[in-house]
């Protein structure tokens, strides 16, 4: 049996991870729109230029969801379907996936379409798809694979340490303190995802210190980290995502600790220097 699992392009995780004989993995992108440029985040997205985009303009990023066609047209695929969205209070990706499921079972009739809200986003929805692809592979069934994903999802943690909040502020995703508080004395808030929104958890001066509060708070707050990978991912800052994962390796039990290439919706709210890891 073919499984297939569908993500929106905000979940980051490298598809050789979940590619197999009974399992493959389809992004469906999100589109950003700069001034009057719009930038697809698929596989040809240029980050560099990116970057240096959202660098030069003042105006605030703008993203927008998939349309369900787009996630209709992945649902052919397979015998069951798994999709994953970003946080439902963050996008309306995941309505989109909702509304795309009943246009598919209208016209096609019914077949096997669970989607997921990860309440999260970056690689706490990668590391969704790719607790699906584990659990597939184990030889569970597919109402069995719902059951403990939506059990994982509520145990998981996403967190961030970033260098700029340029583009949380404008587009209210982040409440403007926190940024105030990142530019003073070099203090860096640990921000984190509470029930599908963001929050700041804590806050440290400098980035090594910061480091070690969120090593701390994954102690305290990861009861089970020994059955948990932990995934991180970056903007231009691989130093501190390998930074990262030696501070985890060295104090915590977690199953595994993997680094992950970022597409352009991470990109847009991590900024240059921004890391984000979840378990």
């Amino acid at each position: 049996m073919i499984n297939h699992i569908i993500i929106d392009s905000s979940c980051d995780i490298n598809s050789d991870l979940i590619n197999s004989e009974s399992c493959t993995l389809t992004r469906v992108p999100l589109n950003m729109q700069i001034e009057d440029k719009v930038y697809l985040d698929d596989e040809n997205f240029d980050q560099d230029a990116y970057l240096a985009h959202m660098d030069a303009s003042t105006i605030a990023v703008k993203t927008s969801a998939p349309s369900p066609s787009l996630f209709a047209e992945q649902f052919k695929k397979g015998e069951n379907v798994f999709g994953v969205t970003l946080s439902n209070k963050l996008s309306a990706t995941y309505q989109s996936a909702m509304t795309a499921k009943d246009m598919y079972i209208e016209e096609y009739g019914k077949k096997f379409i669970h989607i997921f809200d990860s309440l999260s986003a970056s690689v706490g929805g990668g590391i969704v798809a790719l607790k699906i692809s584990e659990l597939l592979k184990n030889g569970l069934g597919a109402t069995e694979v719902v059951e403990q994903v939506n059990q994982f999802i509520k145990g998981m943690n996403t967190f961030f340490i970033l260098d700029k909040f340029d583009n949380l502020v404008k587009t209210g995703r982040i409440k403007p303190y926190i940024a105030k508080i990142a530019s003073i004395l070099n203090i860096k808030p640990v921000c984190g995802s509470d029930n599908g929104e963001i929050k700041m958890i804590d806050k440290a001066r400098g980035f090594p210190k910061a480091l070690n509060r969120l090593i701390s708070i994954i102690k305290e707050t990861t009861p089970d980290i020994e059955s948990r990978i932990i995934s991180i991912t970056h903007v231009k800052a691989y130093e501190k995502a390998l930074q990262i994962k030696e501070e985890c390796l060295k104090h915590l039990t977690a199953k595994d600790v993997i680094i992950q290439d970022c597409g352009g919706i991470t990109t847009t709210y991590a900024q240059k220097g921004g890391v984000v890891i979840a378990l």
